[in-house]
């Protein structure tokens, strides 16, 4: 080989002819190079190797066991996590394998894999029956609502699953048989059935059906105090108590509905309301009068509320109070609301009442109405306590009126009360 050397001029390199001298240099380089190489292989090779690879191995093995404990810890808090999520739903924690649970409860509490697989828009692998948490603190009862006869008449049982929502289990299951017939004969049609449901001649005792209520007859219900806002509620008799609410006043706490009405003209209008525990739904026909649509939420409690306003050519929504209402968001116009969103009662907790007036709010439009029609304040606290939650939702007053009104039961005894009419602002 020859010397290089490079010329950075031009740019060219130039190589020299070698010399007899360089070779032999180069040749004792190379000699040097392979001789360090031999030593260096022999060094690995020799018994020290056998020393690293046990050392190599021991520290392997203490990082396995490492892995191995958190891997154990990993598939430990997805099985705590599992059943926190299982405890959460509550269908999952009904223990299906008791021998009282009906089977048709195990039918329905199956999951049921999606026939194309994952939906790419939801990201679901699944349909999950929905059952209310507490079905599971009421299991017995539940399973006798689902012990019945594939593709028959169900049971007479419907006071069964009233007990079972009052209590929470809500949603209930669905069912795979045929609900009693009641036959709805002599109704009137709409409008006249706002306030005559039936026919002259027909008591429309046989369009309800009347098991577990302690009247069997409309007739028995007249003059019965129901609650609060339902004394006397079933007699739409002309001039009486019913037939006059929203059109005429007894107190200042009263407010015309008309008088609502014109509050809300500013702001698109009334065209859709809801009315929360509406008794046997005389707002609602004030309001279909007026040609807003109204829906009622009632129960059958002590009555066959959802029947009598259905009668009425009304729409009676079947569920309590501590169910989220099935609405979307921003929805409705108006809200009408008495006492009977009193859900904390006696040394309750005001936590209660907001997680209901939330919802209201959620499915309140903005610039809707929030009426809240005679609430019975039973203390000074009670009222202070419903103050403050109310300005917490910086609704606007237009119109706060709170006063003694004489107890509706008899009783000669007078009560606080508060009206208000608000008007939910726009947020940011």
């Amino acid at each position: 080989m020859g010397s290089v050397s490079l010329k950075i001029g031009d740019g060219t390199a130039r190589f020299k002819k070698a010399t007899l001298c360089s070779s032999a240099v180069n040749i004792v380089m190379i000699f040097s190079v392979i001789t360090t190489n031999l030593f260096a292989l022999y060094a690995f090779t020799s018994s020290p190797k056998h020393t690293q690879i046990l050392h190599n191995n021991k520290n392997i093995s203490i990082i396995s066991e490492q892995v191995s404990i958190i891997l154990r810890e990993i598939n430990l808090s997805q099985k705590k996590l599992a059943q926190m999520e299982k405890e959460l739903l509550g269908y999952e924690s009904i223990d299906l394998s008791r021998p009282n649970i009906a089977n048709e409860l195990k039918m329905f509490l199956q999951h049921h894999q999606l026939p194309l697989g994952k939906d790419s828009r939801t990201g679901i692998t699944e349909m999950v029956p929905s059952v209310g948490h507490l079905c599971e603190k009421n299991s017995d009862l539940l399973s006798q609502y689902m012990s019945y006869k594939i593709n028959a008449p169900c049971n007479d049982d419907w006071s069964v699953a009233q007990k079972l929502i009052v209590k929470g289990c809500e949603p209930l299951p669905r069912r795979r048989c045929f609900s009693k017939t009641v036959s709805k004969v002599g109704l009137n049609p709409f409008p006249n059935s706002l306030w005559n449901p039936f026919v002259v001649g027909s008591s429309g005792n046989k369009s309800v059906n009347w098991s577990g209520l302690n009247c069997k007859s409309f007739e028995c219900l007249k003059g019965k105090k129901l609650s609060k806002e339902c004394i006397d509620c079933f007699d739409l008799v002309k001039n009486g108590n019913e037939n006059q609410r929203f059109v005429k006043v007894k107190s200042k706490n009263d407010f015309l509905v008309d008088d609502v009405l014109d509050l809300g003209s500013s702001n698109g209008g009334v065209r859709i309301g809801f009315d929360i525990g509406g008794g046997s739904g005389t707002f609602a026909a004030r309001m279909a009068e007026r040609n807003v649509t109204v829906i009622t939420s009632t129960l059958n409690v002590d009555a066959p509320f959802s029947e009598f306003i259905a009668a009425r050519g009304l729409f009676p929504l079947y569920l309590s109070l501590d169910h989220r209402f099935p609405f979307y968001d921003n929805v409705f116009d108006l809200i009408h609301a008495s006492s009977a969103i009193d859900v904390v009662g006696v040394g309750g907790k005001i936590e209660k009442l907001e997680f209901l007036m939330f919802d209201i709010d959620r499915v309140l439009r903005a610039g809707g109405l929030l009426w809240i029609d005679n609430f019975y304040c039973a203390n000074e606290e009670k009222k202070q306590a419903l103050t403050r939650l109310i300005e917490k939702f910086g609704y606007k007053k237009l119109k706060w009126v709170v006063g003694e009104k004489v107890d509706s039961s008899g009783s000669g005894k007078s009560e606080v009360v508060l009206s208000a009419v608000l008007q939910k602002p726009v947020r940011a």
